[in-house]
């Protein structure tokens, strides 16, 4: 999906919840119209050429689902 960042955004956090099923949200949607809306990735991508029509700006942050942290330290003796 296509990031378009117009505005420093707030990052989405595990409340904010998808609009379509209450998943946990990884995209914002700012309308042109106004207002937003909230979905988990699954439906980001299903909804994406729609979205594209409408939207002013879109967050994509999905990509923390594949994001790896370092692995814990081990402690070898």
């Amino acid at each position: 999906m296509t990031t378009n960042v117009l505005t420093p955004a707030t990052p989405l956090t595990a409340a904010d919840r998808c609009d379509r099923c209450g998943a946990q949200a990884y995209l914002r949607v700012v309308l042109v119209s106004g207002g937003e809306l909230l979905f988990c990735a699954h439906h980001g991508r299903k909804f994406e050429p729609e979205l594209k029509k409408i939207a002013a700006e879109i967050q994509d942050e999905s990509g923390r689902l594949t994001a790896t942290s370092a692995p814990a330290s081990t402690d070898e003796r």
